[in-house]
């Protein structure tokens, strides 16, 4: 399980309303095609890495993150494309925090879809080694912008236009709540006595694992397997330990899921009580998952 960053944090003048779910309108500003775009996407440490120009000149390649609260790209292409700073923000991960700058949105086109967010952050400039293997980040407010469906059989990510978007399929729909500005599913948990718990769980598709499961929720059901070495789990402020191991059974809405698998923090957690943890790409990617963030909603389907 490997997770660079995640929650943010504003200081300053920026306000919380610039990011409210119900105006996209206040998030970005996008123009381009209205008919879905679909974009060919690269699987890189098993995360999904998606194409898109930097102000009509470089092309970089986006880890699409659910976890984080703002786009973000490393200080490179920050300087080279000479945006402008207009304040600070501090990064909190799993284990500590950092800071890191925060500059006007530039623009990004995707295939022929541009889209400007207001504002992006910088990877703090002591970590940028560490996250040179990517170019950025897109977080929050790209989901916000689109819906996005991935899919992960074949490769791409498709871009829809909210407003005039109907899910056409069979798949399992589950409402989604928001902290801030990360997304919630409602879980049930079956443990080894066969009693089921429920579990709200964050969904963070840069998280590489596919359940991670605070402390709290683990002392408290008494979840850390005793098979398994505790290894060790970096991100933001420095690393915490976990354990590797498998749940007896993951149920969201009617899809049941057995044994996934699952890290068990000894230290920490990735989601602050009273939720859970959060579910990784390494369980979303067994379906087709599309993101609709003006419906409150993610849609899971099976993949052949």
């Amino acid at each position: 399980m490997q997770k660079s960053l995640a929650t943010v944090y504003y200081f300053g003048w920026l306000l919380c309303a610039a990011f409210s779910l119900g105006s996209t309108a206040q998030a970005a500003e996008a123009s381009g095609a209205t008919n879905p775009v679909v974009l060919t996407y690269q699987s890189r440490r098993g995360h999904v890495m998606v194409p898109a120009r930097l102000n009509g000149t470089n092309t970089l390649s986006l880890l699409l993150d659910t976890g984080y609260d703002l786009t973000m790209l490393h200080p490179d292409f920050v300087q080279a494309s000479a945006l402008r700073r207009i304040g600070r923000i501090t990064i909190v991960g799993i284990a500590g925090e950092e800071p890191a700058g925060i500059f006007e949105g530039p623009a990004f086109d995707f295939s022929g879809v541009t889209w400007k967010p207001r504002r992006i952050a910088a990877f703090p400039a002591e970590n940028s080694g560490r996250s040179r293997r990517r170019d950025g980040v897109l977080g929050s407010g790209f989901f916000r912008r689109f819906v996005v469906e991935i899919d992960s059989h074949r490769k791409t990510v498709t871009l829809h236009e909210p407003a005039g978007y109907v899910y056409p399929g069979a798949g399992e729909i589950l409402p989604l709540t928001f902290k801030q500005t990360t997304p919630i599913v409602e879980a049930s948990i079956r443990l080894s006595d066969q009693s089921e718990v429920k579990a709200p769980l964050e969904l963070d598709t840069g998280c590489d694992g596919a359940l991670c499961l605070g402390k709290h929720f683990v002392d408290a059901h008494q979840l850390v397997p005793t098979n398994s070495f505790a290894r060790t789990a970096s991100g933001v402020g420095g690393s915490t330990r976990t354990r590797h191991g498998q749940l007896p059974q993951l149920q969201l809405g009617r899809l049941v899921i057995q044994k996934p698998s699952a890290d068990f923090f000894l230290e920490g957690s990735p989601a602050d009580p009273p939720l859970a943890g959060h579910i990784g790409w390494e369980l979303l990617r067994d379906f087709k998952v599309i993101f609709d963030y003006s419906r409150k909603r993610m849609i899971l389907e099976r993949t052949e």
